[in-house]
């Protein structure tokens, strides 16, 4: 597994991709519902993944502008919608 394999991982448990935020001990897991909605198809966990990476940056600043909206301690694990990343993506 190289690293950028290991920065995100589909969860078959959660039907979700996980990843670890910049600078948060935690976890940030976004589930296959927002791929959906972002895709706006049935994006299979591979798709997932290529969506992940290809609007990397994007998922990046949502996780980090959730952990200081809502105060996320070190640690924790969160969520992120398709609304936290859109609204990213447009920046």
């Amino acid at each position: 597994m190289n690293d950028k394999e290991i920065a995100a991982t589909w969860r078959d448990d959660i039907d979700a991709l996980v990843f670890a935020p910049d600078g948060h001990q935690g976890f940030c897991m976004v589930h296959r519902r927002a791929f959906r909605t972002l895709q706006r198809s049935s994006p299979a966990p591979a798709d997932c993944k290529a969506y992940f990476f290809t609007h990397e940056r994007a998922f990046r600043a949502a996780a980090s502008a959730k952990i200081a909206q809502k105060n996320v301690a070190p640690g924790m694990n969160f969520h992120l919608t398709s609304r936290d990343i859109a609204r990213q993506m447009k920046n």
